[in-house]
């Protein structure tokens, strides 16, 4: 059995703001690139283009229509890797040692070489965040981009993870959440981030901010202050294109 550290010099991890992600699937498109073109082996896609596709992804994006006891139904885009947690099963199952985590910043890695493919590890997951690469028979896994992270040779913008990196609505952030003034630690206190099933007892470094209720709806009757905004017309380029459209 493999054994985790006592404590880590940092916890590096995501924080996922389930109020602003609108599904696009971008930090899907650039996990599955980066990873496929750098970190160990590709990710493998096997009859991509046929009947029955099957692929290895690092995350992905789920999406439920939310129906609460009151209000309006809304719809939660809920993006989904390793946790990276601090009591991670899939470490303590492993028979090689192949997956671990690191002592210096909690990163959860598998060594593709020790990996036997066995499958315990995404058996102990309670989160389905490992997958089996069936093109190279090992066990596949968020590494947080750990290759990036690190890279002095990158632009300090670029040495965040891929699915940071590209998201257009901003909903993912990376920061150490051991330290309390970092800005994912700030977002968790000010959001109320929350673990993602915390009854297992896996203490996940991610943590998820709560989408906001979308079921405050506005009066149908239009506000007086709307009503002038309308009555004035447009202005400024909106303006001179209206007048310039009636002299023609």
């Amino acid at each position: 059995m493999t054994q985790l550290p006592d404590q880590t010099d940092k916890k590096l991890g995501l924080v996922i703001d389930l109020d602003t992600c609108v599904g696009c699937h971008a930090c899907v498109i650039a996990c599955k690139g980066w990873n496929t073109e750098n970190y160990g082996a590709p990710l493998s896609d096997i009859d991509a283009y046929g009947g029955d596709p099957q692929g290895s992804f690092l995350n992905r994006v789920h999406s439920f229509e939310v129906q609460p006891c009151e209000g309006a139904a809304q719809t939660v885009h809920f993006p989904k890797s390793c946790l990276h947690c601090e009591d991670a099963p899939c470490v303590t199952v492993c028979p090689t040692g192949a997956s671990y985590k690191r002592s210096e910043d909690g990163i959860v890695l598998v060594n593709e070489d020790a990996c036997i493919g066995c499958g315990l590890c995404a058996w102990a997951c309670p989160y389905g965040a490992r997958e089996l690469d069936q093109a190279a028979g090992v066990m596949k896994k968020c590494t947080l981009c750990v290759d990036r992270i690190y890279n002095e040779n990158l632009p300090e913008e670029d040495q965040v993870p891929a699915c940071v990196r590209t998201c257009p609505s901003g909903a993912r952030h990376f920061g150490d959440f051991s330290d309390p003034d970092s800005n994912v630690s700030r977002l968790v206190a000010e959001r109320g981030g929350m673990d993602l099933m915390p009854e297992q007892g896996t203490r996940p470094v991610n943590k998820y901010l709560p989408p906001r209720p979308k079921d405050k709806m506005r009066d149908l009757e239009p506000t007086a202050t709307e009503l002038t905004s309308v009555t004035e017309g447009p202005k400024g380029f909106l303006g001179w294109l209206d007048k310039a459209l009636e002299a023609i």
